[in-house]
């Protein structure tokens, strides 16, 4: 089996993931995985598929169909799976009133601690009271084998005074 994933954005409106789900199933594909949202006002996400190597042809021919239709559709190969992630996973969430550059300090932190990122959500609230913006940050970390999470825990704490922002760090869920 071959793995691909698809990558869509456009107008968001009723029909496109079954168009989406049609043009999988028509090139005989299993949809595995996916994360669609409406971001932006725009439909976008990506969705992983398996299917057999010879009809990874026969998608990219259904999905120019759901890209006549106003959603651009790109095919890639998905990239080999790791036998076994490596290191400790931890769930990460911080929350504190939105202003620019909380997602570059946060991540600047993380990647010098080469930690890895596998999932990363945002999304803006109004404060209960004040009505003004909250910023809401929610990921799950993987640790570089040989880091400890009260190190990365540290290295939070270090700048969310700066950024003005409440953070927790809890081993992860799942795989």
């Amino acid at each position: 089996m071959a793995s691909v994933v698809l990558s869509v954005i456009g107008s968001d409106r009723p029909g496109l993931t079954e168009a989406l789900a049609g043009a999988v199933l028509s090139a005989g594909g299993n949809w595995l995985e996916s994360h669609l949202s409406r971001l932006g006002g725009l439909y976008v996400g990506s969705v992983l598929v398996a299917l057999d190597p010879d009809k990874v042809a026969a998608l990219e021919a259904a999905v120019r169909a759901v890209d006549a239709q106003g959603l651009e559709v790109r095919v890639a190969p998905a990239g080999e799976e790791a036998a076994a992630a490596q290191g400790e996973a931890l769930q990460f969430s911080l929350v504190g009133q939105d202003r620019p550059g909380i997602v570059r300090q946060v991540t600047a932190v993380l990647a010098g601690l080469e930690v890895n990122i596998e999932t990363f959500e945002t999304r803006i609230s109004a404060e209960p009271h004040s009505g003004g913006a909250l910023f809401h940050m929610d990921a799950r970390l993987r640790l570089p084998p040989g880091l400890r999470a009260a190190e990365v825990e540290t290295a939070l704490e270090a700048i969310s005074a700066e950024i003005m922002v409440d953070s927790s760090l809890t081993p992860a869920q799942g795989r």
